[in-house]
Order: C-alpha cells, then structure tokens, then sequence
C-alpha cells in the first residue's frame, strides 16, 4: 500500500490546507470534521484526522444502512419477525426459506 507523502503549505494565521486525495481518503471535507494535533518530543508534529463518528464506525451511518436500519424498525413495529426458543430451529428456518426461494414476511410469534 502507498502511503500519500507530499507538503503542505502554511498559510497566514496558521492555516494549513491539505491535499484533496488525502481530504476525500479521510473524509475531512465531511461537516464536523477535524484534526488532532499533537507534538512528539522528538518534534514531529503528527494530525490524526478526526470524525464526529469514529472511522472503522462509519459504515453504521452510511446513507445505506441507515435506509436498512429504519426497514428494519417498520418491521419489528409491524410485527415482521420470527422468534426462536433455540439456535438449531433459527438455522432449520433459515435452511427451510433458503430451499423455498421464499421471501415471505411473518408477523411475530
């Protein structure tokens, strides 16, 4: 894997703009958006780009699953699910709707 390795330039009153490729790879264009900035001893000044959402969390809030997530609600709301009293009658189910190509919806139990 390539790591980005460039310069940024300092603006005046400390203003630094960063690349667009390593804006959009970290989605430091997105509202909310920010730097942390910290000073090593050894006087590396390091920028760990920070979200209002942790990265390896952002899939959850994604346009996507989000639709998926509210689906979901409506139908636990609407009474669409199954219960099991054990996990081999949740996989014999899942087994029975997998040979039946069936995508039917059943109120809950």
């Amino acid at each position: 894997m390539a790591y980005y390795h460039g310069f940024a330039a300092v603006q005046g009153r400390g203003t630094v703009s960063l690349p667009a490729e390593l804006r959009r790879k970290y989605r430091l264009d997105d509202p909310g958006a920010q730097l942390e900035v910290s000073e090593r001893e050894d006087g590396v000044i390091e920028l760990r780009p920070m979200l209002p959402v942790p990265v390896d969390e952002m899939w959850f809030w994604s346009e996507g699953h989000q639709a998926a997530e509210r689906e979901a609600e409506e139908d636990l709301a609407a009474g669409r699910y199954k219960t099991f009293d054990d996990a081999q009658s949740f996989l014999d189910d899942l087994a029975t709707l997998a040979s039946s190509g069936s995508d039917e919806e059943t109120p809950g139990q």
